[in-house]
């Protein structure tokens, strides 16, 4: 049986879904680098031929870490579904001589490189610079007509996004965004191999998006991710998620599988997100590539990642075309022949829809939440009626505990201050956006209030 080494880092799918698929092609063996989630300590023991957690001198140097114990298990692939370990495992897997991402790797993580590469090939993005200082900031304020955006070139789940509208905003939108970044490494949301990422910064212009010349029906965001694999340098594309408004700045709510997409606009998407990942040159691994849709058929490319969407969009599509995209990388990287879609799956092909909400202490308006909730998933179910045939469930290893306090949302920390993440199955995408639209408006309502002596202080 082929033995797989799966790095395990926060961020991704959720590990019980990715460990049950690996595990069904191949003996796993699990390098954890973040600890595992309570509710999957004992499947991870149960499911996996060895399950190592390194100490902390052990992580001076990820690659070879990753390296010996790949020699040490006699892996045939080692691939992880975090953006933090990416880099670190593509290069890892160069040393081995096995399939992964290749050197290109580091082009669909740091930002900064990405947009070169885009401009090189020139893609349709937003006008950018990079920014390592404050003063580089401020000279980009001069340069570029905002509002601007600035981001960290190394982060992920819209952390440590400032929107700039005057150059007077330059000093506190880059104090708070460093101070984010330096927390969310303590959370353990950070890059783990690329030494002083949190220092990397890119500012770039805010282009208006619209929904409407895109989708027939209200409520839908103006962007979608294209989910894809690559193989042997080949791009396959699997499918279009669409999404509900981010909250401000451009924190995502939810993603909805299937994107209701007429054919012409999904193809021209598809192409779009085709050209990207071709630009980057990445070789073997998922792909997760999002895209801003504009007025007049517009596009802009927002970013690429050499993985898989996070949260549950693995799931989802699994759902919604039974397609287990875990388990086809896992073939394709340990040598088994993998048959592809010809082309990227269709509303027409889906059986139902599938969606995934994060949890936000803000209303269907972006408005904080009046007062402090403490969350309970119960209350939810038993209180908010959602449409015949829907199927609302929590994800434990990606949601805080019942009884626990919500957290007030930070603009700046985007997801950090997630709550949960719930998973909706129904019968058409237009029903889960539906039922999310009913969710948002009805938890600050159904959620138990907070005590006073609840509240941390």
């Amino acid at each position: 049986m082929s033995k797989v080494l799966l790095v395990h880092a926060k961020g991704g799918p959720p590990l019980g879904h990715v460990l049950s698929r690996t595990a069904a092609r191949a003996e796993v063996h699990l390098l954890a680098l973040s600890a595992l989630p309570p509710a999957v300590a004992g499947p991870a023991r149960r499911l996996c031929a060895s399950v190592v957690t390194p100490d902390e001198t052990h992580r001076s140097d990820l690659v070879s870490l990753i390296v010996e114990r790949a020699e040490t298990v006699g892996a045939d692939a080692v691939l992880t579904f975090s953006e933090y370990a990416v880099v670190a495992v593509a290069e890892a897997c160069e040393t081995l001589g096995l399939a992964g991402a290749g050197n290109a790797a580091a082009l669909a993580r740091d930002k900064r490189l990405m947009r070169r590469t885009w401009q090189q090939h020139a893609l349709p993005q937003p006008e950018f610079r990079p920014v390592r200082t404050e003063a580089d900031l401020h000279a980009a304020a001069r340069e570029l007509a905002g509002p601007l955006l600035l981001k960290a070139a190394w982060s992920a789940g819209s952390t440590a996004h400032q929107i700039i509208r005057d150059p007077r905003e330059v000093p506190a939108a880059w104090a708070r965004s460093r101070e984010v970044m330096a927390e969310s490494a303590q959370l353990g949301f950070a890059e783990l191999h690329v030494a002083e990422a949190d220092a990397d910064f890119v500012v770039e212009q805010i282009v208006t998006g619209t929904a409407s010349d895109w989708f027939d029906e209200p409520g839908w965001g103006d962007y979608v991710s294209v989910e894809g694999v690559v193989a042997g340098g080949t791009f396959h594309p699997v499918c279009i998620s669409g999404r509900m408004p981010t909250v401000e700045p451009f924190t995502e709510r939810a993603s909805i599988t299937p994107a209701l997409l007429a054919q012409d606009a999904q193809d021209r998407i598809v192409d779009l997100a085709r050209r990207a990942v071709d630009a980057l040159g990445l070789r073997d691994c998922g792909t997760h590539t999002e895209i801003k849709l504009g007025a007049g058929g517009r596009m802009w490319l927002i970013e690429t990642a050499a993985r898989f969407g996070g949260a549950m969009t693995v799931p989802q599509i699994e759902e919604v075309f039974g397609l287990d995209l875990v388990g086809v990388l896992v073939d394709h990287l340990v040598g088994r022949p993998v048959e592809w879609p010809e082309r990227a799956l269709t509303p027409e092909r889906a059986r139902g829809a599938a969606g995934s909400l994060v949890v936000l202490a803000v209303d269907g308006e972006g408005e904080a939440w009046r007062g402090r909730k403490v969350w309970d998933f119960p209350s939810v179910t038993a209180d908010v009626s959602l449409s015949r045939g829907s199927e609302l469930s929590v994800v434990p290893e990606s949601s805080l505990a019942d009884g626990s306090v919500v957290p007030v949302y930070d603009p700046a920390a985007g997801a950090n201050t997630m709550a949960a993440l719930c998973l909706l199955s129904a019968t058409t995408p237009k029903t889960v956006l539906h039922d999310f639209e009913v969710l948002v408006d009805a938890l600050p309502h159904v959620l138990p209030a907070a005590r006073p002596e609840e509240v941390p202080a």
